[in-house]
């Protein structure tokens, strides 16, 4: 059994500062509230206080005047930042914005019984009682994200909801949706409806690069009322959505749906294997307005500040070929694919830039050119090719090691078959966002990190579940804390916060092992061979200078 923590020192991610004092504060249904602020503070507040009090079954009353228990008012500081004072006659929030509301809500509901974060909780007659103290708080790291792959398993906006909760109660702040790929486009466009009733299913499923076809039609898209419930439901909670179309590369699915787009005299389908790749599309202006009508939609769906454009394993050996495309390139005064790759993308970005959107590429993007100034890298192919984003551009830590959650998570031979590893929690602890070794120039372009969970192996939300967390909760601290400074702590505060992800009915992976429903058994999802993440990491480190 381990230690006994108070509620304060059991907080996840930890505080910068946390004190318990005497007394408790009781939180009640006829409690009066006074609200400053923006109106999303407000629906933030009355959602979560809803939430809290729902069972008394009564109305919230909010004051804007005279004498009040609960007070959330607006404070100087940087995004995130935030001061919660609790005695047993006040319950105070000072913020700088809605994201430090949300996270010193989140901070409040951590003080709370367990039973809190169930959907639905008797609250004692007396109502809810939060132990008084202190916590001043602000994150180390702007950027606090997680990517899920839709496309090559996809999640109904239920799951993704949930998904969004439980960052929330980790304090991530950026839901990063990887929306099309060769598998799949899983949003729906009203101007070009062929992507959705084309692109966004296939006809069966392979798993793996050699699997079995499973002969089953397999598909579904978002809405884009859809995809604007999401965002409103994750900015409630102090989480920005950043959708990713991905292109010039990886787009079968794109292709199937318009074939115009595609390489001429070739074969358009959506691919059946949730492995591999296909080629990519013509990098022309006739491409750039069709994508532009879809970029449109998503933004006026989503609000979103960021959009992901992908840039990543892009095959561009046609394109010197083709005349359509050649003719493009010399408009556009590039010899070389690889320069036209780039020029693409920073069409692409400016047409956002002009709606006041900032581009996101992967690592590929910034080394073709791929970028304007203001432009965000995520680094996924190694330490070398991270460097070289930060000298130059604002970046975002998302490197296959150690923040690839689709890899094992230990050499268990009972661990369910993934795409390779392991990555354990004690790697995801040991995660250093801004080295060191780098110049004081690139730690500062650092503006966060996030991890990612492609799910080639990941056919439900149980799964999910188990490869997210509890490797989440470490990344989660190395974001908002810096870095985990004594893993027996934190490992104390993770095992008393798994009773706070049993309550919210996450399927984590237990700290020593897989359950037996969550192995691989002797079938398919046996694992087929012990992880080789050396080898991996070094392969990465190999083609980091590739486009």
């Amino acid at each position: 059994m381990g230690p006994v923590l108070d509620a304060y020192a059991a907080l996840l991610p930890r505080p910068v500062k946390a004190r318990p004092t005497s007394g408790f504060f009781q939180l009640t249904p006829d409690i009066p509230v006074t609200l400053s602020g923006s109106g999303t503070t407000h629906a933030m507040v009355g959602s979560f206080l809803a939430e809290l009090l729902r069972p008394y079954d009564n109305a919230i009353p909010v004051n804007t005047t005279g004498s009040t228990e609960v007070v959330i008012t607006d404070s100087e500081g940087d995004p995130g930042t935030y001061t919660l004072r609790v005695t047993p006659e006040r319950l105070e929030i000072r913020a700088g914005d809605s994201e430090g509301v949300a996270g010193a809500l989140t901070t409040v509901r951590q003080l709370l019984p367990d039973s809190i974060w169930r959907r639905a909780a008797a609250p004692p007659a007396e109502g809810w009682r939060a132990p008084c103290g202190v916590v001043e708080d602000r994150p180390a790291y702007g950027w606090r994200g997680a990517m899920l792959d839709v496309v090559r398993h996809f999640f109904p906006k239920r799951t993704v909801l949930r998904y969004v909760d439980l960052l929330a109660a980790h304090r991530f702040n950026r839901l990063h949706l990887h929306l099309t790929d060769d598998q799949g486009w899983r949003v729906q466009s009203l101007r070009h409806p062929e992507l959705h009733t084309t692109g966004s299913w296939r006809p069966s499923t392979r798993l793996g690069p050699d699997g079995p076809d499973d002969g089953t039609p397999y598909g579904g898209y978002y809405t884009l009322d859809d995809l604007a419930e999401i965002a409103s439901y994750a900015r409630l909670r102090g989480i920005t959505v950043v959708p990713e179309i991905n292109v010039p590369g990886h787009t079968s699915a794109l292709r199937a749906a318009a074939p115009g787009l595609g390489r001429p005299g070739e074969p358009q389908a959506v691919l059946d294997t949730v492995w591999a790749g296909g080629t990519s599309i013509a990098p022309t202006a006739a491409t750039e307005d069709y994508l532009h009508d879809v970029l449109e939609e998503i933004i006026e769906a989503t609000g979103a500040p960021y959009v992901h454009l992908g840039g990543d394993e892009c095959s561009m050996d046609w394109w010197s070929e083709d005349p359509e495309v050649a003719a493009a390139m010399a408009a556009a005064g590039c010899t070389e694919p690889q320069q036209m790759h780039g020029h693409f993308l920073r069409s692409l970005g400016r047409f956002l830039a002009e709606r006041g959107v900032r581009m996101i590429v992967w690592d590929e993007g910034h080394l073709t050119g791929g970028v304007l100034d203001d432009s965000i890298v995520m680094a996924w192919r190694g330490e070398e090719a991270s460097a070289r984003a930060a000298a130059t551009h604002d970046l975002v830590r998302s490197p296959l090691f150690p923040t690839y959650f689709n890899f094992d998570q230990s050499d268990l031979e009972e661990e369910r078959r993934s795409e390779g590893g392991p990555i354990t929690l004690e790697d995801v602890a040991a995660f250093t966002p801004a080295p060191d070794s780098w110049s004081p120039e690139q730690r500062d372009r650092v503006i966060g990190g996030q991890f990612q969970i492609w799910t080639e192996w990941v056919p439900s939300e149980r799964h999910l579940d188990y490869l997210a967390f509890p490797r989440a909760c470490a990344l989660a601290e190395v974001l908002w804390s810096g870095a985990v400074d004594d893993m027996a702590e934190f490992r104390a505060r993770l095992g008393r916060h798994l009773r706070r992800l049993d309550a919210m009915g996450v399927d984590y992976r237990p700290l020593d092992g897989p359950l037996p429903w969550q192995s691989g058994g002797t079938g398919v999802w046996r694992r087929s061979s012990p992880g080789r993440i050396k080898e991996t990491r070094a392969w990465l480190e190999s083609i980091s200078g590739r486009p």
